[in-house]
């Protein structure tokens, strides 16, 4: 018997099993992350290495650092998580590791390793899409919380408003057509000389301060689901510029609130539009943008005025982590085929694949 036809019927088996627990593998960008996962919904460990300070000396995160980071860091965080979660490999059901979207090297760091430890423990491998990790990290925060309902996704790689039709199905409302939000909130904040991340710095700076500039007179897509921030970028760029070209005093908290004002407000406007179109009373925000101040107070107070439940996750699941893909790993478990073990990296997986979701990833 072939490994794809064993790991087929071991998932037969382990679907019927009442408790179901994943290792999650997460290594897409400048994070490595190992969780353990049980029935989708319970962390049992969820451990993250973070690269910030190390990338913070370039301005941004140098792909080949990551990686290598990554293979220094996977199997010490294998360890913590079972140690954590106080249970070793015989009591693991399933490996599950983000294939894309993501930086190639630091995927296949990931990728690797669990293509390695399922063919070792002979357990079934599933291959997760880091945006639906995302969406689910709100699953496990929220017990009660189950499709259908509207997610707003907000990442430096992907900005789209979705309808979460099932665990496993989504429909692609609206999306970005260039930059993604947490992208333009990178830009401006590297032309305003803040040091990276820089969109939290950006949403920090902006508190507390009333934007009184406009960078764009009109959107072209107002009457759309999409958004584009090529261009509000551009002209928060274009402005910085001639301010200190005239030698005029750039005022940054300024500059900062009146970028977000414009950022945020252009989607949440279109993502509440969609949950009234769309006869939905559920708003999820999703993504490292999800942990911006001004995007959550703002969608809390026009979601309470508009009788809609809005959920978002926790700081520690908004950024990139395994629990969320430990998440979609069940799910997905529950009702798809396993991967094999020929399954290569998906640097640049599309939000439409994201979305189209008919097998396995």
């Amino acid at each position: 018997m072939s490994y794809i036809e064993r790991m087929k019927e071991k998932t037969q088996k382990i679907r019927q099993q009442p408790v179901v627990r994943i290792l999650a593998i997460e290594s897409s960008c400048d994070e490595t992350s190992v969780a353990i996962v049980e029935n989708g919904r319970e962390v049992l460990s969820n451990i993250i290495s973070s690269q910030i300070d190390i990338h913070r000396h370039f301005g941004g995160v140098v792909p080949e650092v990551a990686s290598r980071n990554h293979i220094l860091n996977i199997i010490p965080l294998i360890d913590q998580a079972l140690d954590s979660a106080h249970l070793t490999l015989k009591d693991i059901d399933a490996i599950g590791v983000t294939q894309g979207a993501g930086l190639v090297g630091a995927l296949l760091v990931g990728l690797t390793t669990a293509k390695t430890f399922s063919f070792a423990l002979d357990i079934p491998l599933i291959n997760v899409n880091h945006i639906k990790g995302h969406i689910a990290a709100n699953y496990l925060a929220f017990p009660e919380l189950t499709p259908p309902f509207i997610c707003l996704i907000t990442s430096g790689g992907h900005t789209a408003i979705v309808n979460v039709d099932d665990y496993n199905h989504f429909t692609l409302i609206g999306s970005t057509q260039d930059d993604a939000i947490g992208e333009a909130y990178d830009k401006v904040a590297r032309v305003l000389g803040l040091e990276y991340p820089g969109g939290v710095k950006v949403d920090k700076l902006a508190q507390n301060v009333e934007p009184k500039i406009k960078f764009v007179r009109h959107d072209s897509l107002s009457n759309s689901y999409d958004v584009s921030y090529s261009g509000l970028k551009t002209a928060v760029i274009n402005y910085v510029h001639k301010l200190e070209q005239n030698g005029e005093k750039i005022d940054v908290p300024q500059i900062c609130a009146s970028f977000q004002h414009e950022a945020v407000d252009m989607l949440t406007t279109k993502a509440l539009r969609a949950c009234k179109e769309f006869g939905q009373n559920k708003l999820v925000l999703a993504g490292g943008v999800a942990a911006n101040s001004y995007l959550r107070g703002s969608l809390t107070e026009k979601c309470k005025d508009l009788g809609i439940e809005l959920y978002f996750p926790p700081m520690e699941y908004c950024t990139d982590n395994a629990a969320m893909i430990g998440s979609v790993a069940y799910y997905q478990l529950l009702s798809l085929d396993p991967a094999d073990l020929n399954i290569s990296a998906l640097p640049s997986i599309s939000l439409d694949e994201v979305i189209d979701n008919k097998n396995s990833i």
